[in-house]
C-alpha cells in the first residue's frame, strides 16, 4: 500500500508540473494566435512524440507529420498544371493552400515521451536556432516587435496567473503550515547560545530561545509559520543579524532577540538552530525507517503503539504537545513515565481503543562546547561532564548502508585510524576527510576488541547511525578547554575541572566518592550525591575517582575531582530525557485561510506571488553570495521526489505547493539569459532601439552559451536530486 501510495503521489506531482508547462507554452500559443504568426506545433514534453491531434487528421499514435505531408502533395498532384518535379518540395504557400482546402489545421498538438518540458514552434523562430527566420507575412520574425513581446512574455504571465489562481483556491481551503512555535534548540547553533536583549530587564538569566517561544515578528514583519523563520535565516545576507520578537509562556512583554545565523552542517545552508515545535501526535509516514526504529527502541511497539497514533495523556495528566511531554520528562527524577495512545481519524478525532505503555527516561548530560570549534565544522560540541566525554558507538547500521556486512549495532569505536580514544566530533571529521577511501577502525564488540576496515561513501559518510555508549564507564579523548556563555551573553573560554588530571583516552571509571559505578548514568548520579553538600552550601567540591588507566597491567588509580561552585550548580541542573525525539511527531500547525472571504483569497494570493517572486530573486542573489550553494537546488527530478512527499500533506498543500513552482518556472524562465524567453525579451528591446535586431553571429555565440549553461545546471541538479535519492 505504501508502494501504491507513493507511485499515486508521484503520478500526480508529474501531472501537476505537466500543468504548468502546458499553461505557460498555452500562453505563448495564444499570443502567436492573437498576433497572427503561424503556429506549426504545440507540444508537451520532449522527445519523441506518443501522441498527437491535429484538425483534418485526427488523433494518432506517433506524429501526424507523415500523414498530413501524403494529403498534402496528393493534393497538389491534382491540382492544374501540377508536374512531378513540383513535388520535390512543397512551399510555404502550396502548403497554406491544401491545408485550406483540405480543412486541415497547421498546427500539431503533441504529447511527448519525457514529461518535462514542451515547446511551441512557430514559423520564422527556434530558440536554439537564431538563423531559423523567414520571409512569409506570417512568421514570427516579420510580426511587429510589440506583438513579438507580448508573445514572449505570455508563458511567464499565465504562470503567474496560474500561480494566483492556485493560491487562492488553496487559501479558499485554507492550507496547514507549521506554525512559528520553536521546538528544539541546537544549543551549539546561535539560537542556543544568543541572551534576549532586554533580559536584565526581565530576570533571565539563560541564553537562547526555549521550547515553546513563540516567533510573532521577523526583522520587524508579522510570522505566520515556521518556514517565515527559516526563510529569513537561510536567505540572510552572510554576516547579516536577523531580529526576533518572541512571547514565551510566564513573561506578560515579549523578548527580543538579534542573531547571526551560522551554516547548518547538515543542509548547507545559513539557520539559527531551531526545528518547529511538535505535537503529540506520531507521523502516520515513517519513509525512512527511523520512527519503526525508535518505536521498537523504546518498547512502544511491543505495547502496540503505531504511527499516526497521538499520546494524549502522561501519568494522568492530559498532553497537547510535545513540549508538555518534554516537561514531564525532565521532572520525572528518573522515574519511568506511563503514557496513553490513540489512534486517531483524518480529522485529528480519537479512533479506537486506547492503549498504555510506559515510556524509560535517560539522564541528560552538559553540552562541552569546543573552545577552537570552527563554524564549519560536522560536530562542535560533546555531550558530558566536566570534559569527560564518552566514546562512540554505533547505534544501527541500515540495510542499504554499504558497511552493513562490517559494522554492527552495539559497536564501540575504540580508535580510528591512530588516534586513540575519539570523541565523537573526531570520528565525524576522520570519516568526512576520507570520501570514497577505507578507513581502519578498532571497535568493541561482544567484549572483544576487533579491527575492521570501513568503507566511506562519496559525501564522507559511513551510512550508520552513531551515539555516545552510555553504558560503558569509558572516557574518551578529555576536553581540557570549552566555550560557553558568560552572565553578560559572551562567549568565554574556560579550563575544565580535569583540565590538569592529564587522564589517557579510554581510561574507565569504577568508582565516585566510594560508589561503584556501571555506566554513565551511574556517573552523574553518584556525582550529584557527593555534592548534595556543596550545592546546599552554595560552595565547591572534591570528588574522588577510581580508574582503571588503559597501560599494561590495567593499574588502578585514585584522583581528586576539583568543582567550582558553578560546576556544581550545572550539574544538578541538568535533567532528565527520552528516546523520543521531536521530530516523529507531527509539527504543531496553523491553518492560513482566507476565511471564506473570496476578496481576501485574492489579496493573498497576489501576497504569496509577490512574496515569492522577490524570494526566487534573492534565491539567485545568495547563490552568488555563496550563503546558498548549487546543491541545494533541485531539479524536475528533485520536485517530482519533493512533491510525492508534499502531496501526503494534503491536497491543498499541494495545490500550493504547485503555486510555488509556477512562481519559480516564471521567474527562472523570464531572467535575462539566452534560451529563455528573459534573453529573447532582451533581444527586442535592442531591436526596437537601433531599429534592427543583434547580428545573427552575436545571437548564435549568446545562445550557444546560453544553451550550454542551461544544460549543465540541469545536469547539476539532476546530479542533486539523484544522489539525494540514493543517500
Amino acid at each position: 500500500m505504501e508502494f501504491l501510495s507513493s507511485g499515486f503521489n508521484i503520478l500526480l506531482i508529474i501531472l501537476g508540473f505537466g500543468l504548468l508547462i502546458f499553461v505557460h507554452e498555452l500562453g505563448h500559443f495564444l499570443a502567436a494566435k492573437w498576433a497572427g504568426i503561424r503556429t506549426e506545433a504545440f507540444a508537451i514534453g520532449m522527445g519523441p512524440v506518443v501522441i498527437a491531434w491535429r484538425k483534418g487528421i485526427g488523433l494518432r499514435l506517433g506524429s501526424t507529420e507523415a500523414a498530413t505531408e501524403q494529403r498534402i502533395r496528393e493534393y497538389l498532384k491534382r491540382e492544374p498544371g501540377a508536374s512531378a518535379g513540383q513535388q520535390q518540395h512543397i512551399s510555404l504557400e502550396q502548403r497554406r493552400r491544401a491545408e485550406e482546402a483540405l480543412g486541415i489545421g497547421e498546427t500539431e498538438y503533441s504529447l511527448r515521451w519525457l514529461p518535462f518540458g514542451g515547446f511551441v514552434k512557430m514559423l520564422g523562430q527556434e530558440d536554439a536556432n537564431p538563423n531559423y527566420v523567414s520571409d512569409d507575412p506570417r512568421s514570427y520574425n516579420r510580426c511587429a516587435i510589440g506583438k513579438r513581446m507580448v508573445v514572449v512574455s505570455a508563458g511567464v504571465i499565465m504562470n503567474i496567473l496560474l500561480a494566483i489562481v492556485l493560491f487562492i483556491a488553496a487559501f479558499m481551503v485554507g492550507v496547514r503550515f507549521p506554525a512559528p512555535v520553536v521546538g528544539d534548540v541546537a544549543r551549539q547553533m546561535p539560537a542556543g547560545q544568543v541572551m534576549p536583549e532586554n533580559a536584565q530587564a526581565l530576570g533571565i538569566s539563560l541564553p537562547g530561545l526555549q521550547s515553546g517561544d513563540i516567533v510573532t515578528h521577523i526583522d520587524g514583519k508579522p510570522a505566520v509559520t515556521f518556514a517565515d523563520l527559516q526563510i529569513a535565516s537561510a536567505m540572510a545576507k552572510p554576516g547579516s543579524q536577523v531580529s526576533l520578537t518572541v512571547s514565551r509562556s510566564g513573561f506578560e512583554e515579549p523578548l527580543q532577540f538579534t542573531l547571526t545565523p551560522d551554516k547548518d552542517p547538515t543542509s548547507g545552508l545559513l539557520s539559527i538552530g531551531v526545528a518547529p515545535a511538535s505535537s503529540t501526535t506520531l507521523l502516520s509516514r515513517d519513509r525512512e525507517g527511523y520512527l519503526d526504529t525508535v518505536l521498537q527502541q523504546t518498547g512502544l511497539a511491543a505495547a502496540g503503539i503505531q504511527p499516526g497514533m497521538r499520546m494524549v495523556s502522561v501519568n494522568g495528566q492530559p498532553v497537547h504537545t510535545f513540549q508538555q511531554f518534554e516537561q514531564l520528562v525532565r521532572n520525572s527524577a528518573g522515574q519511568a513515565l506511563q503514557t496513553t495512545w490513540t489512534m486517531t481519524d483524518e480529522h485529528g478525532k480519537p479512533a479506537g481503543s486506547e492503549l498504555q505503555a510506559f515510556i524509560p527516561v535517560k539522564p541528560s548530560f552538559d553540552i562541552l562546547r569546543y573552545a577552537d570549534s570552527d563554524t564549519n565544522a560536522v560536530q562542535n560540541f560533546e555531550l558530558g561532564l566536566f570534559g569527560f566525554t564518552p566514546l562512540s558507538q554505533i547505534t544501527d547500521v541500515p540495510a542499504h548502508s554499504q558497511n552493513a556486512q562490517v559494522l554492527r549495532a552495539g559497536d564501540v569505536i575504540l580508535r580510528i585510524g591512530s588516534l586513540d580514544g575519539p570523541r565523537m566530533a573526531d570520528v565525524r571529521r576522520e570519516i568526512s576527510r576520507r570520501p570514497r577511501e577505507s578507513v581502519q577502525l578498532h571497535v568493541l564488540r561482544d567484549n572483544e576488541e576487533i579491527q575492521v576496515t570501513a568503507e566511506v561513501s562519496r559525501k564522507g559518510l559511513l551510512n550508520v547511525a552513531l551515539g555516545y555508549a552510555w553504558d560503558l564507564p569509558l572516557i574518551a579523548q578529555p576536553m581540557a578547554e570549552v566555550r560557553e556563555n558568560n552572565a553578560e551573553g559572551t562567549t568565554v573560554e574556560r579550563r575544565t575541572p580535569l583540565a590538569e588530571l592529564q587522564l589517557f583516552a579510554r581510561t574507565r571509571i569504577d568508582a565516585v566518592d566510594g560508589t561503584p559505578v556501571q555506566n554513565w548514568a551511574d556517573i552523574r548520579q553518584a556525582m550529584r550525591a557527593a555534592t548534595e553538600s556543596a550545592l546546599n552550601e552554595e560552595t565547591g567540591a572534591a570528588v574522588e575517582l577510581l580508574t582503571t588507566l588503559p597501560t599494561p597491567g590495567h593499574p588502578q588509580e585514585r584522583i581528586t575531582l576539583e568543582l567550582s561552585q558553578q560546576d556544581v550548580a550545572t550539574l544538578h541542573e541538568l535533567a532528565w530525557q527520552t528516546e523520543l525525539p521531536s521530530f516523529i511527531f507531527e509539527p504543531i500547525h496553523t491553518v492560513r485561510s482566507a476565511g471564506g472571504s473570496p476578496v481576501k483569497a485574492v489579496m493573498m494570493g497576489f501576497e504569496e506571488t509577490h512574496k515569492l517572486i522577490m524570494m526566487t530573486y534573492l534565491t539567485i542573489d545568495r547563490l552568488f553570495r555563496g550563503s546558498v550553494g548549487v546543491e541545494q537546488l533541485h531539479g524536475p527530478v528533485g520536485i517530482v521526489h519533493v512533491g510525492s512527499q508534499v502531496a501526503d500533506r494534503g491536497f491543498m498543500y499541494l495545490v500550493f505547493f504547485l503555486g510555488m513552482i509556477s512562481v519559480n518556472l516564471a521567474v527562472i524562465n523570464f531572467l535575462p539569459l539566452p534560451i529563455v524567453d528573459g534573453g529573447l525579451f532582451l533581444f527586442l528591446i535592442y531591436e526596437k532601439f537601433r531599429g534592427r535586431p543583434p547580428s545573427l553571429a552575436f545571437q548564435n555565440v549568446v545562445t550557444i552559451i546560453g544553451l550550454c549553461l542551461i544544460v549543465s545546471l540541469f545536469l547539476v541538479v539532476t546530479w542533486n536530486d539523484v544522489m539525494r535519492l540514493l543517500s
